[in-house]
């Protein structure tokens, strides 16, 4: 359905130039044959739903609807106004193969992206992030959410030294997951004949949390730790390692942390030893939670990563970047 509009437009010859230039109608979308009205339907349409599918319910041309689309982003972009955060997270994600990745930068306090873009992971892409919000926004961040990624803690250092660093307790505890299937793995390889099948197949039940597992999987969970004494140790010390976020006082996190790699003594735990001597090498990022003004939402950056990576797969993968940049940075907004 193509709408096309009937009325007079006034043209005014410049005396400047000598050029006649058209009146311009501010009701009237970045393409003239709709209106800013129609343009913001399809931008509302567009939001639960694919381009292909708003274009051949609207009888449209697939581009004009991606255009038509782009033009209600950016409209929401500038309502939302540029941000003045106090709290971000910082992620990168991939966009497509062969390590091809864009970094994230979140307002933790309102709970929405405000940047996307850099050309890597690297400290210059995300010193790209500090130098578009410029030195005043810079030096009102107090605390910055992040994995244990040297880079983005060098670029915040050097632009924002005033923030805290708080590491996110995801990555950590992936960490953790990745020391524990090691150790399924050498158990694995360690044991012959009938003792393997209790740890064949076990990896998704031994790495989820237990009141995830349905019935069978908890059931094949327990078998599993009764018949290995060193996985049910393993299990149980990755289990009680939560408790560390618990904490209000960074002594008590510290005494914890300490009991809790006292306790990897005599357990022939590698993997568990060399993830205590990164939680030591880390610990001022994962202390600054202890502090009450440091409570934030740690599972917001995982959240929108999950949210991006539906993005992606409702469209097959985006070509065009600017796109996929609005539509991250407008997924937390309200509809216009």
């Amino acid at each position: 359905m193509r709408i096309y509009l009937d009325f007079e437009v006034r043209r005014v010859a410049c005396r400047h130039c000598g050029k006649v230039k058209r009146e311009r109608l501010e009701f009237l979308a970045d393409n003239p044959f709709y209106t800013k009205r129609f343009a913001y339907y399809v931008g509302r349409r567009c939001r639960s739903t694919t381009i292909k599918d708003v274009a051949e319910e609207l009888k449209l041309d697939w581009h004009a609807v991606k255009e038509l689309d782009k033009q209600y982003m950016t409209a929401q972009l500038a309502k939302a106004g540029r941000p003045g955060p106090k709290v971000i997270g910082i992620d990168e994600i991939s966009i497509r193969k062969r390590h091809t990745y864009r970094i994230v930068v979140s307002d933790l306090s309102r709970g929405r992206p405000i940047w996307f873009g850099g050309q890597d992971r690297s400290e210059a892409s995300m010193s790209e992030f500090y130098t578009w919000l410029g030195a005043s926004k810079r030096r009102r961040i107090r605390l910055a959410v992040m994995d244990m990624w040297k880079p983005f803690r060098n670029a915040t250092q050097a632009h924002a030294p005033q923030a805290a660093i708080l590491f996110d307790k995801f990555h950590v505890l992936r960490h953790l997951g990745e020391a524990l299937d090691k150790v399924r793995k050498s158990e694995y390889a360690r044991l012959t004949g009938r003792q393997r099948r209790y740890i064949k197949g076990q990896k998704y039940n031994l790495l989820s949390r237990r009141e995830n597992l349905a019935l069978e999987g908890r059931q094949a969970l327990k078998t599993l730790l009764a018949a290995n004494k060193r996985l049910n140790t393993a299990y149980m010390l990755r289990e009680s390692f939560g408790q560390l976020w618990s904490y209000e006082r960074e002594g008590w996190a510290r005494r914890f942390f300490e009991n809790w790699r006292a306790s990897l003594k005599w357990q022939r735990l590698k993997p568990y030893e060399k993830f205590a001597q990164m939680i030591d090498r880390h610990w001022d990022g994962i202390a600054t939670y202890c502090k009450p003004e440091n409570k934030v939402a740690l599972g917001f950056v995982e959240g929108l990563n999950n949210k991006i990576r539906v993005i992606q797969r409702r469209a097959y993968g985006l070509r065009d970047e600017e796109y996929l940049r609005l539509k991250i940075l407008t997924c937390m907004l309200p509809a216009l």
